[in-house]
């Protein structure tokens, strides 16, 4: 029932439920173009609002409308400045945006005060009328002006408090740098008065080192007593960890006497964020806490704050700070010489807010904690709080710009309302303003300001939403009819008047209605019971609305009496309903107070809505109406006329006649139910309580409604006992229109004139007739019996109904079964056959047919489930020898057989064989199974093991074919066909499950989109693939779909004996992709040769795959992860380019030269053939644009069909043909003498034009006479010219030839590198894969924090740079007076003064060297490791003035080198800060570079004398000979007394792989290598303490060595022995034995010591090189010489001319002729091999995909900075300072020394790499080109590809750090600190201090006297300070 909406115009305006929902209102928006706001404040008494922006200040009205404007900025300022008049005072001043830092009213001078970043954060007034007038400005302010930060991120607040007489302004920055350090973190102010914002005789918060605590201030707020402070600092000077404070300053305190401050803490948050007071409580909001707690809000009862604080202060005035328990719980904070105090007891109520003598500035220790009360998804950035009507609302503003509304309900809190003000992403500003009347509250962005309604109640238009809301705001006002709040309401206090949805209540409902409806005929009375109805005043009353009619109400307590509207005031029912519902309304004035529908019915319209049965409608409605028998009418209440029986409703319980029982009805048919077509019947019906018509005689008719016709009956009534009788129908015959078996034809009855009788139910007649669906005497006879149909044989032989035939005619056998078909036709001996027979007249039911049928002459069992009447019989057949054959036969009782003309046999299907007979474990192999009579049966179906073989239709007599399905692993599994229920079983042959084929390689991979290109495909397994195809995805346009590809067919159709279709080769696949492919030919177990599929145009590959039967293997994975990759077709310009269609002339012994575009980027040049007619033209060589190739020296002969003349045709690949029509190419040009010319590459084909070669003319006859003379008279000149002819040509054609040559073998040389670049790459990433397994076992050897930062710090100096030295006797006495010196110094280091003064007085001295510079540096980055805070300022300052010394000489050359203290400081500074990015980042692509050279240079042999490799990239270390070796595996014996580890216990085999040219000690190095795999450098024994002993069977020792009595000495040359020397085979067994004596080589224990002496080596270096095996009496003429590989060529002339005899010089001549740069290939198969490894470390180091390190951001920012200082403009300047302070000072470092970050050993072959490769980096750092020539050194050619791509990575890596965000100060130094704890225990820090101590002791007399000379230090007294020291540590007799 659906309600209706009345139009009437009041209850349009008071029935607020059937209007839409308002849309929430909008909020009122301010914003300015290309502006950032900063800062919002409020005018308290004019509601004005004023927005501080980025050189604007806004003024605008309570709605947002913009009132004027002031501009502030940008200014010509430098925060290296103080505020100058004359520019020429600040060179480096800059047009600089002034960022607005504070804005306040002052409201008692009704001035604006406002402070921006410019001029040093110095403040104006500004007139609150008008923002643009300027009230006050300082033209010349002092330092003691400076109010805010001058820095943007730094954050400033302050507060204007009153004091008597007086306004004075509270201000609290943090720390933001230069300039400003001395401008204390809190200051009390003057506003008015001679100087405003001065703090001059007014408090402040003095701070000893502010940086030290680095206050982060986040709010300021006052009450009426306090002003409090909430802000973010560390906990104490030697605290690292920052925490949350408050802290409270009495508003009549201007001296900060009374300032304590205390911790707060939100359990298991961050820190705070932003805090707002409200009255009772401080609303805080922090951080997500370390345990994944999200951010949260949290509540601080205000009086158990101020508790918190006076018992801090309590306890510092009067118990010395410390509590009951001793411990001490308040201090003295921020290192002033103040201290806690003991006072009287009554101190801290005397002096309430502090005086002179107490102590200040006072911290508590015990922080006030409290529960979250609310926890949020994003962070909070800004809260505000409101306390109304008893309620506190909290207003917090997040991150990404939503505004969230909580009710703090006790200690939870509840966000009811959220929504977006900012736009996303945009963090809503901690100046969250509520307007003076508390109505609506002023949001702030960066982009805008927003006035959002702090209620939004009138946008709930129902009591129902304005409860749902639960704004603790809002209550529905019953009387009123809105949503308000409370004040809003005029009898709020009043009981039932204001509902509160935080209350237990529920809006104003009508219980019930007494009735629930009446008839719209009849006028009455209603009762509503409605809860809770508000009381109404005396002369207040309420009334109903039925709609738009009005009625006066009553009440009675609850219960509210209205009258109905008469009848003519509603409105008329709606179609097809016998009521109509109206809304009812109880209304006070116009206001809706509660709802609902009331409905006035109409039984008149009761009894149309059911004509089948209106009494029974009527009686039995929802209203209670009742039925007039005589008259058939619905009435309501009222009784029926006169003498007319009623019977009542249901709903009437009091009476007897009543309900649909009491009907007069027709109760169901008294006979026949069914109706034969065609024969006349009589139908009789049962009728109940017609006694109710009374006496009155009345006609009846029966009405029938046949298909198409609505067909009456007279009737007659039978009257029997009771109130039962029976109507009879005339009798009728019936023939419906449509001829059916059955028909339902529904039938009633009326009386009279058309007054129907109900039907009790639905009554239906069914017609019937014999002859649908009986087509035969069988399904005749077998119909049900109660129809009476019958076999009638009169005429046509028909079923009919059994009167309707001749007695004669009446059939009751029928005639013989009749068989049409039968299927399968042969069948196993076994039986068990189900058999199919179709045909007619095959028994009436299953009894008859249940024994009569026979399968060749065998009986055969028919299944009854399967039995269809007279048409089909499926029978299982019985056993029968083979070879039985026979008809079917089905013999009925008491009729003869019916036999089938087929007839069916009993044959014994034989299995033989199968093929193949193995296949891969996936699957999908096409198994066929060969046998005899395997066309048995119907059911067949094929079993591998216990997996299915789905089978391929058809089956064939002596074959079947399947495809097998995967199985779970390898093995035989035995093959059984199943014929129906009989079994065979292949056990002779098995089909075997082979082991899934791998793919390990497949190349080349890249083709033509034509296709067609050899592609070998190499793996394990392959031969038991039976079709593998190569395949690729295409998506491709519907259009391109259309032009080739066909859908696969559902039913490939395949004929016994024809072979298997070919593949098609382009098939669509679902979602528009394309599948192509071709058909790969099988060469071994281990090769496939494939042709690449062809690509057609519109096509975009997606996917190339193998399909090797059911394996798929995607290309990349099979070719070492190389996708494969389509290339455009080649283009070939035709010979002739003038005219396509003459022939080309070609002179024999020429080369052609073929010009194109892209021929090599899917084709070698063996690939392609070149043919000229029936000859070859032989390919030379293939460029991206040429081909040049030798045509055949004789003409050859035109191919068949091709003309006259040789055409010209190029072929690639194969030669197969394309599945696929090509793209566009060049249009042939043809004529009929001369066809085009035609070329090939794969399947691309072009033609390129006729050829003709050029051959010597006939001569035609000429008499002999004529030749003789004319051959004589020019004989002297023929000769001459032919004899210049010949040579010239001579020289011609051999210099082409020559150069034809030169291309061949460069050609050949290039592939040669490329195909060694491959395997040597495959090779080296099989080793790193092992090697990543490894290291996630052992991980990556980093050096320890110490070991890294010494070796940084000191190097040269050795591992233990300041060990202390040994205590002699006595000494003792010495150190604790020393130790308090050096601690003395170590606090007088922390004086910038002091430190500024004492670096630049060392470096002034002419005996102060560049490496006492860099000693002296390194000493202070230890000794300041704990503040690296400090240290970062200091070496600030230091930039700053190295830029200024520059500046004015070549800038470009700053940070060059390490030759001040600054550039040292700064290393050390990076080499700190990027440790953790070097372990997490740069470290791991780092170390696998390593780890591959080590690799590449340790499979080619190394020459141990000389230093020079096979594999190297080092020019001046490459082996540039010819040596062979041979790879060999070792196997080491590991464990107790075979050099294994420390505690194994069983000997274990290591294999280690060598070569047979190394030496033993190289030997010895890769052995260790191998067994201490994963062990550092540093805890392996030294080579020089093993022996190498060779083992061979049981009593086989022998220990190897370098030199022995074996080593062969020939010509004063001594050879070092080799594994080669000794013939140790492959696979011998050998074990490290302890040396038994040593004289030559240095002990070393697996223990690392400090040397005693110092060494240029950061760590241990390999051993194998020329230090390591001297020559023997070098100096001697006739001493022994050693050589390993080749010899030395630094021998005397001498020597060499007294060497050999005549036939070895000249071999030696011979070999110094060759070219040796042809050795060069090495360098480049070496460098593509690494390429993959030396990108990797250069991306990640260069990459900003991860977050760059902050150091690098705030050193780059610096020195942007430094740049803008001193006006350089110069891009490259900025550039070369930033790769000079970082990438060549660091990194470039790190490259060539990994040893300085790991722990490894690093030969000296593989430094010479790293020199390679760390110069390419720093060529790849210059901005210069960079330019490489014929003379350039071969080093530098060798990347000269790369490094454009590499410089374009560096420019990259300096735009993205210049385009992210700034790094704040704060968020430096809190990484600074972060560092600070993490490397707190720094290395050697007193031993750092007394080695300071030397070089200030060496020049004590320079700097005491620059301590003395500047007035600041005087002040300070440092100089008498280092004199303290220095009386401490001076005339000590021992070290430390």
């Amino acid at each position: 029932m659906t309600p209706w909406c009345p139009l009437g115009p009041r209850l349009l305006r008071v029935l607020l439920l059937c209007l839409p929902l308002p849309p929430p209102p909008r909020a009122h928006r301010f914003s300015a173009p290309n502006t950032t706001f900063n800062h919002l404040a409020l005018a308290p008494g004019r509601g004005t609002l004023y927005v501080g922006a980025v050189n604007r200040l806004f003024q605008l009205s309570p709605e947002l409308r913009l009132q004027a404007v002031a501009v502030t900025g940008p200014v010509f300022d430098s925060p290296d400045c103080v505020p100058f008049r004359d520019p020429a005072d600040c060179p480096q001043a800059r047009l600089t945006d002034n960022t607005n830092q504070l804005l306040l009213v002052s409201g008692r001078a009704q001035e604006l005060v406002a402070c921006g970043q410019a001029r040093q954060g110095v403040c104006e007034k500004r007139g609150l009328e008008d923002v643009a007038r300027v009230l006050y400005r300082a033209e010349d302010p002092g330092d003691g002006q400076f109010v805010a930060a001058n820095a943007p991120g730094v954050a400033t607040v302050g507060l204007v408090v009153a004091a008597p007489g007086r306004d004075l302004l509270l201000v609290a920055r943090g720390l933001a740098g230069k300039l400003s350090g001395g401008v204390p973190p809190l200051t009390v102010r003057q506003l008015a008065g001679p100087q405003p914002f001065s703090s001059e005789g007014l408090g402040r918060l003095v701070v000893g080192d502010f940086s030290d605590y680095n206050n982060s201030y986040v709010a300021a707020f006052a009450d009426a007593r306090s002003a409090y402070f909430v802000f973010r600092r560390r906990g104490a000077r030697a605290q690292a960890e920052y925490r949350s404070y408050v802290a409270r300053v009495c508003l009549g305190d201007a001296n900060l006497y009374s300032y304590v401050e205390v911790p707060l803490a939100c359990r298991g948050q961050g820190l705070i964020q932003a805090a707002s007071l409200t009255p009772g409580s401080l609303l805080a909001a922090f951080a997500a806490g370390p345990a994944g707690a999200r951010p949260a809000l949290c509540a601080f009862p205000l009086a158990e704050l101020d508790r918190s604080m006076e018992r801090a202060r309590r306890l510092c005035y009067t118990a010395g700070g410390r509590g009951p328990s001793g411990l001490e719980e308040a201090t003295v904070e921020y290192g002033v010489t103040s201290r806690c105090v003991a006072l009287p007891a009554d101190s801290p109520e005397s002096y309430p807010c502090g005086d002179e003598h107490t102590p200040s500035p006072i911290a508590g220790r015990q922080p006030l904690e409290a529960k979250p009360v609310l926890q949020l998804e994003q962070p909070i950035s800004a809260v505000a709080g409101l306390q109304t009507d008893g309620h506190t609302i909290a207003f917090l503003g997040d991150t990404q710009g939503q505004l969230h509304k909580v009710f703090l309900n006790g200690s939870q809190g509840q966000v009811y309302h959220s929504q977006q003000v900012g736009p996303p992403g945009s963090a809503i500003s901690p100046d969250l303003l509520v307007d003076s009347s508390g109505h609506h509250l002023y949001v702030l962005t960066a982009q805008q300001v927003a006035r959002v309604p702090v209620a939004a109640c009138p946008q709930f238009p129902d009591c129902a939403s304005c409860l749902r809301a639960r704004d603790p705001l809002c209550g529905w006002c019953v009387l009123q009819g809105r949503c308000t709040p409370k004040g809003q309401c005029g009898r709020a206090a009043q009981a039932n008047q204001w509902l509160w949805s935080y209350e237990d209540g529920h809006c104003p409902h009508i219980q019930s209605l007494l009735p629930a409806h009446r008839p719209r005929q009849e006028q009455g009375q209603v009762t509503l019971s409605v809860p809770r109805l508000p009381t109404l005043a005396m002369d207040e009353y309420f009334h109903c609305a039925f709609g738009d009619y009005d009625s006066l109400a009553h009440v009675e307590g609850p219960h509210v009496a209205c009258v109905t509207p008469p009848e003519d005031q509603l409105p008329l029912n709606p179609p097809g309903t016998d009521h109509v519902t109206l809304p009812l309304a109880l209304m006070f004035e116009d206001v809706a107070v509660a709802t609902t529908n009331f409905s006035f019915y109409d039984c008149s319209a009761v009894q149309a809505l059911e004509a089948a049965a209106p009494c029974r409608a009527c009686v039995s409605s929802l209203w209670r109406c009742r039925w007039c028998s005589q008259s058939s009418r619905c009435v309501y209440g009222e009784h029926c006329p006169e003498g007319e029986d009623t019977i009542y409703s249901v709903q009437e319980v009091d009476v007897q006649v009543r309900g649909p029982g009491a009907c007069p009805r027709v109760e169901g048919l008294a006979g026949p139910l069914l109706v034969p077509v065609g024969w006349e019947s009589h139908l009789a019906l049962r009728v109940r309580n017609l006694q109710h018509f009374g006496s009155l005689p009345a006609s009846y008719h029966c009405w029938l409604e046949l298909p198409g016709e609505l067909r009456r009956l007279p009737a007659s009534l039978e009257e029997m006992a009771g109130d039962v009788g029976l109507i009879h129908c005339q009798a009728q015959q019936f023939r419906p229109s449509m001829a059916q078996r059955e028909l339902p034809v529904p039938i009633y009855v009326t009386r009279g004139k058309g007054q129907r009788l109900d039907n009790a139910r639905t009554l239906h007649v069914t017609l019937y007739d014999c002859a649908v669906d009986h087509p035969d005497c069988s399904r005749c006879q077998a119909a049900n019996g109660s129809l009476g149909c019958v076999w009638c044989s009169h005429g046509q032989p028909a079923c009919r109904y059994g009167p309707l035939c001749p007695p004669g005619a009446v059939e009751l056998l029928c005639p013989t079964p009749s068989i049409d078909t039968v299927e399968p036709l042969t069948g196993p001996p076994e039986g068990g056959l189900a058999l199919t027979i179709q045909g007619s007249n095959l028994g009436r039911d299953f009894a008859e047919v249940q024994d009569a049928v026979k399968v060749a002459g065998r009986p055969c069992s028919p299944e009854p489930s399967l039995y269809r009447t007279s048409a089909r019989i499926v029978c299982v057949t019985a056993p029968a020898p083979s070879g039985t054959t026979g008809p079917i036969q089905v013999a009925i009782k008491n009729r003869p057989p019916g036999i089938s003309t087929q007839h069916f046999t009993y044959q014994d299907p034989i299995l033989l064989s199968l093929s193949p007979q193995w296949g891969p474990q996936a699957g999908g192999t096409r198994l066929t199974i060969h046998g005899q009579h395997l066309q048995t049966g119907g059911d067949i179906s094929a079993f591998v093991g216990e997996q299915p073989c789905p089978i391929q239709e058809p089956v064939c007599p002596e074959a079947i074919v399947c495809h097998t399905m995967s199985q779970a692993s390898p093995g035989e599994a035995v093959v059984r066909v199943v014929f129906g229920h009989a079994q065979r079983t292949l056990l002779a042959s098995p089909f075997q499950y082979t082991a899934n084929p791998q793919l390990v390689a497949a190349e080349p991979s890249v083709s033509f989109r034509g296709g067609g290109r050899l592609i070998r495909v190499r793996g394990t397994g392959l031969d038991v693939v039976q079709q593998p195809l190569l395949s690729v995805w295409l998506e491709a346009t519907a259009e391109v779909q259309a032009r080739g590809a066909r859908p696969p067919d559902p039913s490939p159709s395949r004929s016994c004996g024809a072979p298997a279709a070919a593949p098609q080769a382009c098939i669509p696949l679902e979602g528009g992709l394309l599948q192509c492919s071709t058909v790969c030919s099988v060469n071994s177990s281990s090769l496939l040769v494939c042709h690449s599929p062809a690509v057609p145009d519109g096509a975009h590959p997606r996917r190339v795959f193998f399909a090797l039967d059911n394996v798929h293997i995607d290309f990349a994975s099979a070719s070492g992860g190389q996708d494969f990759l389509y290339q455009p077709n080649p283009r070939l310009a035709p010979l002739s380019r003038e005219e396509p269609t003459r022939p080309y002339r070609v002179k024999p012994g020429n080369v052609l030269d073929v010009e194109g575009q892209g021929l090599n980027l899917g084709i070698s040049k063996e690939e392609v053939r070149v043919h000229i007619g029936d000859g070859e033209c032989l390919v030379k060589t293939l460029t991206l644009t040429h081909l040049y190739c030798e045509p055949p020296p004789r003409a050859p002969q035109p191919t068949n069909g091709s003309g006259t003349l040789p055409q010209f045709v190029v072929r690639g690949g194969s030669g197969c043909r394309a599945g696929w029509a090509l793209g566009p190419q060049r249009p042939p040009l043809r004529s009929p003498a001369r066809p085009p010319p035609q070329v090939q590459m794969g399947n691309v084909r072009l033609a390129l034009g006729p050829v003709q070669y050029e051959t010597e003319p006939a001569l035609s006859a000429f008499p002999v006479e004529a030749q003789v003379g004319l051959g004589m008279g020019a004989a002297v000149l023929i000769a001459a010219v032919l004899l210049l002819s010949l040579m010239y040509r001579h020289k011609s054609k051999q210099a082409l030839r020559d150069y034809q040559k030169v291309l061949v073998q460069l050609e050949n040389l290039e592939i040669g590198v490329g195909d060694q670049c491959r395997k040597e790459f495959t090779d080296l990433m099989t080793e790193m894969t092992d090697l990543s397994s490894d290291l996630e076992a052992s991980g990556i050897p980093f050096l320890d924090y110490h070991t890294y930062a010494e070796r940084v710090f000191f190097p040269g100096h050795g591992s233990c740079p300041l060990q202390p030295a040994l205590e002699g006797p006595g000494e003792e006495a010495r150190r604790v007076p020393v130790r308090q010196g050096l601690t003395q110094l170590s606090n007088l280091l922390n004086s910038k003064l002091f430190l500024l003064t004492l670096i630049r007085t060392l470096e002034g001295q002419p005996g102060f060297s560049q490496r006492d510079r860099c000693h002296v540096a390194s000493l202070l980055s230890l000794a300041l490791h704990g503040k690296l805070e400090y240290l970062t300022d200091i070496l600030r300052t230091l930039l700053s003035d190295l830029a200024a010394h520059y500046v004015h000489r070549n800038p470009k050359l700053m940070l060059r080198r390490t030759e001040t203290m600054v550039e040292k400081l700064l290393t050390n500074w990076l080499s700190i800060c990027l440790y953790a990015f070097l372990k997490e980042v740069a470290g791991e692509p780092l170390y696998l570079l390593l780890r591959a050279i080590q690799y590449q240079v340790d499979k080619g042999p190394v020459d141990a004398v000389t230093g020079k490799a096979k594999r190297t990239l080092n020019d001046s270390r490459l082996l540039r000979e010819d040596v062979d070796f041979r790879p060999l595996t070792l196997m080491v014996l590991v464990g107790p007394g075979a050099g294994g580890a420390a505690g194994s216990s069983a000997t274990q085999r290591v294999p280690a792989r060598v070569l047979d040219t190394d030496t033993i000690t190289q030997v010895k190095e890769k052995v260790l290598d191998q067994v201490y795999k994963g062990t550092p450098f540093s805890q392996r024994p030294s080579v020089h303490v093993l022996d190498l002993e060779w083992r061979s069977g049981l009593a086989g020792h022998l220990t190897l060595s370098d030199e022995d009595l074996t080593s062969v000495t020939q010509n004063h040359w001594k050879r070092l022995n080799t594994l080669q020397h000794y013939k140790v085979p492959d696979g011998a067994t050998v074990g490290l034995i302890p040396q038994l004596h040593n004289g030559r080589a240095v002990s070393q224990s697996l223990a690392q010591s400090c040397p005693l002496g110092e060494s240029e080596s950061y760590g241990p270096r390999a051993t194998s090189g020329p230090s390591d095996v001297p020559m023997l009496e070098d100096g001697e003429e006739g001493g022994v010489r050693l050589w390993h590989l080749v010899k030395a060529t630094e021998e005397p002339e001498g020597a060499k001319a007294r060497r050999g005899s005549l036939r070895e010089r000249d071999r030696e001549r011979a070999r110094a002729k060759a070219i040796p740069e042809i050795y060069l290939t090495r360098l480049l198969s070496m460098k593509g091999t690494l390429q993959k490894f030396v990108d990797d470390t250069f991306q990640a180091i260069l990459s900003v995909n991860r977050p760059v390190p902050i150091a690098i951001k705030y050193l780059f920012d610096l020195l942007d900075e430094l740049a803008g200082k001193h006006g350089i403009e110069d891009p490259e300047t900025l550039h070369i300072w930033k790769t000079n302070s970082l990438l060549l000072r660091f990194w470039v470092n790190a490259l060539k020394k990994p040893q300085l970050i790991f722990d490894v050993r690093v030969s000296d072959n593989v430094d010479a790499v790293l020199a390679v490769i760390a110069q390419t980096f720093i060529d790849s750092c210059t901005v210069s080109e960079h330019k490489v020539g014929r003379d350039s050194p071969v080093n530098k050619l060798l990347y000269a590809r790369e490094i454009p791509r590499y410089k374009q990575m560096v420019e990259r890596y300096y735009s993205d750090i210049r385009q992210s965000s700034a790094a704040s100060y704060q968020e430096m130094n809190s990484a600074l600190a972060e560092l600070s704890g993490n490397y707190a225990s720094a290395p050697h820090c007193l031993e750092a201090l007394q080695e300071l101590y030397k070089h200030i002791h060496r020049y004590y007399d320079q700097i005491i006297g620059a301590l003395e000379e500047d007035p600041v230090a005087q002040k300070m007294q440092l100089a008498c300070r280092l004199q303290q020291v220095a009386a401490l540590v001076e005339n000590k007799v021992t070290d430390l």
